[in-house]
Formats: structure tokens, C-alpha cells, sequence
């Protein structure tokens, strides 16, 4: 192992015990890294829409559950055969447990943060994705393009769009300060639901539709929304069966995309790249966290990530105290 200094002994770790209910636990220090791995001191972490069901449900039996996966922090050792990152890094990425102060991690997995970069501009597990999703769909100069969904994800989406050579850029969101924000961050217009159709022209009429809400709901107007020949790109985290109008997906001869992205040298090629964009200025990334929290507080961020209070986008956990 290679080690700037001792990492500590022990640390705390976030231990889901029941529904809704997270205990803080003080945990002996995480063994030494193996091979490909790092140890990580976590100083941020954001909290994402794919673990409030886990949040809401709690624990499968007796075996406790640990969230977490958006962390930025500090490399404090390193595994016998890793050359990079180094100790003394700040990295990020999909990190799994990672509601804690101290995670051992892959290697492979971890985005050396560019330098002067703020902790909270480096979150890169979500914006990695989001990269990711833009890149496998193929987006050509002037198209129309549709996001639905304008929560963290979409927003995020949206300011990569504004910065490419799409023509008009139309939001899609039922609450109207996401609306709003949509405006502010680059969205051509920004329209409810119910009355984007009528406000648009007809149906069919969208080069790209990013369906980014996760829900049935959203995922039919994708469907209405995406001209014949067009791209119906599905960045939203479905949890649940959905039901899909296959006639019409086959009708209209849609390229449909999953845009997950579950190889982690695919995340972390995107990672880099959107941090990057980030760091030369091109996407303001930062702006979209609006919520901060201490570990021993994460119920109160999930709880908030559910209700929505005024000016809520994005929650984070800060370690760094």
C-alpha cells in the first residue's frame, strides 16, 4: 500500500435500519487496498432520485443497507499495483457505498478531478451518465429537440444541449419553477405537459426526445412526441414495469436508446470529458446543487428529495467536517 498519511481508524458510515430511518455508525477504518483499488476519503456525495425507493422501502431482512454513489474526495492510499490516480488526488465517480467518510473503491472507476475545480462542480457520477446518454444519441446539427423531466438530470441535460448545435430546444416539466429554471439554463421555450402539443404544433414533430422523468407519464409523451425516423433516448431510471406502445415505436421506425451506461470504462471516458466542459466553462454545473446537509442529516435530504420544498434541485451530503 502505498499512504500520504495514516488514514484514520475509524469513520462514520450511513446505515439504513428501517424505512426512512438512517443510523450513523462508527466503523473500524477499511482494510488496506488490494490490487486496483483506492481508499477514499469522502468530503461530498450527492444524493440521486434512483436510491428513494431503497430510502422509502429500507432494508431487505435483517442485513443492513448502505446508499451512496455520487462522491468527490481525497485519494489517501492506494492498492499495490495502482499507477494512477495518485495519493493526494481528488477523484470521483461511481463509488458504491459511498455515504461515508472513508470508501475503498476501483481504480478504474475513479476521475482525477481537474485542477481548481470546486469540490461541488466535481460530483461526476451524474454528470458522467448524462454524457454518456448525449454521446450514443447521435444529435445533428439543428435538430428539434425535446427533454422531459427537468429535475437534476434533465437540467443538467439541457445545459450540454444548449452548448451543442441543436436548433430549438423545448422543455417539458409539470411544475412550473422547474419550468422556470429551464428558461434560465438555456431551454428555447418550457411548457407543461398537458400543453406542450398544443403549444408546439402536433405530435410527431421532435428530431431527439430525452425522456427523463422515469415515469409511465413521461415516457408515453416521449413516444407522441418523437417524429418517425426520429430518437427516443430514455435517460430516466425506471424502477418499475412499464408499458410501451410498441405499434407506434414501430410505426414510426424510431432509433430507441437506453441511455444507461453500466461499463465502468464507458462512465469514466464521459465523466472526464463532462468535467472538463465543466472546467473550461462551457456548463455551470454547480448551480443546479441548491441543497447541503451533514451525514447525520441524510433522512432530512431524502425526505426533502421527496417533498420538494421551494428552490429544491439537488441534495448533497458534505463530509468534509
Amino acid at each position: 500500500m502505498t499512504a500520504q498519511d495514516t488514514p484514520p481508524r475509524h469513520h462514520r458510515r450511513a446505515v439504513q435500519i428501517a424505512p426512512r430511518s438512517t443510523h450513523i455508525e462508527t466503523m473500524p477504518g477499511p482494510a488496506e487496498p488490494g490490487p486496483n483499488q483506492i481508499l477514499v476519503q469522502v468530503l461530498i456525495n450527492g444524493v440521486c432520485a434512483s436510491e428513494l425507493p431503497a430510502w422509502q422501502r429500507g432494508p431487505d431482512g435483517h442485513t443492513p443497507l448502505t446508499l451512496g454513489h455520487e462522491p468527490v474526495g481525497r485519494v489517501l492510499a492506494t492498492g499495490p499495483d495502482v499507477e494512477a490516480p495518485a495519493v493526494g488526488d481528488l477523484v470521483t465517480g461511481r463509488f458504491p457505498r459511498s455515504f461515508a467518510d472513508l470508501v475503498v473503491a476501483r481504480a478504474d472507476d475513479a476521475v482525477v478531478v481537474p485542477p481548481g475545480l470546486p469540490i461541488e462542480s466535481a460530483i461526476g457520477e451524474p454528470l458522467g451518465c448524462i454524457v454518456d446518454a448525449l454521446r450514443r444519441s447521435q444529435v445533428d446539427l439543428g435538430d428539434r429537440v425535446a427533454v422531459i423531466g427537468l429535475g437534476y438530470m434533465g437540467l443538467c441535460l439541457l445545459q450540454l444541449l444548449h452548448t451543442s448545435s441543436v436548433g430549438e430546444l423545448i422543455a417539458i416539466d409539470p411544475r412550473d419553477e422547474s419550468r422556470q429554471h429551464a428558461l434560465a439554463h438555456g431551454a428555447t421555450a418550457a411548457h407543461p405537459p398537458q400543453g406542450v402539443l398544443t403549444a408546439t404544433g402536433t405530435a410527431d414533430s421532435f428530431d431527439i426526445v430525452f425522456e427523463v422523468t422515469g415515469a409511465q407519464a413521461g415516457l408515453d409523451l416521449a413516444t407522441r412526441l418523437t417524429r418517425p425516423h426520429g430518437t427516443l433516448t430514455i435517460v430516466g431510471y425506471h424502477q418499475g414495469p412499464r408499458q410501451i406502445d410498441m405499434q407506434a415505436w414501430n410505426w414510426k421506425a424510431l432509433d430507441v436508446v437506453n441511455g444507461h451506461v453500466r461499463s465502468g470504462t464507458q462512465l469514466a471516458d464521459s465523466t472526464r470529458r463532462g468535467l472538463e466542459l465543466v472546467a473550461n466553462g462551457r456548463i455551470d454545473y454547480a448551480s443546479l446543487i441548491t441543497h447541503r446537509y451533514p451525514l447525520d442529516h441524510i433522512d432530512d435530504a431524502f425526505q426533502d428529495f421527496l417533498a420538494k420544498p421551494a428552490g429544491f434541485i439537488k441534495a448533497v451530503i458534505t463530509l468534509d467536517n
